[in-house]
């Protein structure tokens, strides 16, 4: 494992395009205490100011419950607000240059999308893990291609976790656990929960045992 921050097996929730940061930080603190164990920031709607200063209470927030925070696409903002790591898609920016910016221990995630080979270029490169998605139909993305659940075994090899991303909820991220998913990522099945920390609660004790990832 290349984080510093201990990350264990489990729910990894992603923030959603939240313009009121009250509001953005009570979701994730609700996110936390039903035992999410990543926290990532991806907001498309706000400004660079807001997004800093979004991003730095979540980082407090993240060090208070001990759970590294992870900057979507933004290597600058994560290095600007010390966050454990970065997410990088397709087009955002180079594994080893993310690194060098972020330091040894950061944790630096990779979307592979339903590309094995990708898969293995990131692990290769350096990536702490491999995200595959959409795994089900997604309204976030809703163009996305679809990944097969026999990438996370393919994958098992690699030598990284493996983070199912897209569409996942209550009623499916069983069948990706069971396909050796090590995250579930999610952002609408607990954002837009009745009561996020029980459903966070709920899909976090899908894990069992959520033990370290190393």
């Amino acid at each position: 494992m290349r984080a510093a921050a201990p990350w264990r097996r489990g729910l990894y929730f992603v923030t959603p395009d939240r313009t009121d940061t009250a509001a953005l930080l009570l979701l994730a603190e609700q996110a936390l205490a039903g035992g999410a164990s990543l926290l990532q920031y991806r907001n498309k709607s706000v400004d660079g100011t807001t997004r800093h200063a979004q991003a730095s209470a979540l980082q407090a927030l993240g060090l208070r419950a001990q759970v590294p925070l992870i900057i979507n696409d933004d290597v600058r903002l994560a290095a600007a607000v010390g966050a454990a790591g970065v997410h990088l898609g397709q087009d955002d920016g180079d594994i080893a240059a993310a690194r060098a910016m972020l330091g040894p221990d950061a944790i630096i995630g990779a979307s592979c999308y339903a590309s094995m080979d990708a898969a293995r270029r990131a692990a290769s490169g350096g990536a702490s893990y491999v995200a595959f998605g959409s795994v089900f139909p997604s309204g976030t993305k809703p163009g996305a291609a679809r990944a097969p659940l026999e990438l996370f075994r393919q994958a098992g090899d690699l030598g990284v976790p493996r983070v199912a991303i897209g569409g996942i909820n209550i009623d499916n991220a069983g069948l990706i656990i069971a396909a050796a998913a090590d995250l579930i990522a999610v952002l609408s099945a607990v954002a837009d929960a009745p009561d996020p920390r029980a459903m966070a609660a709920r899909l976090s004790a899908l894990f069992d045992p959520k033990g370290p990832i190393a």
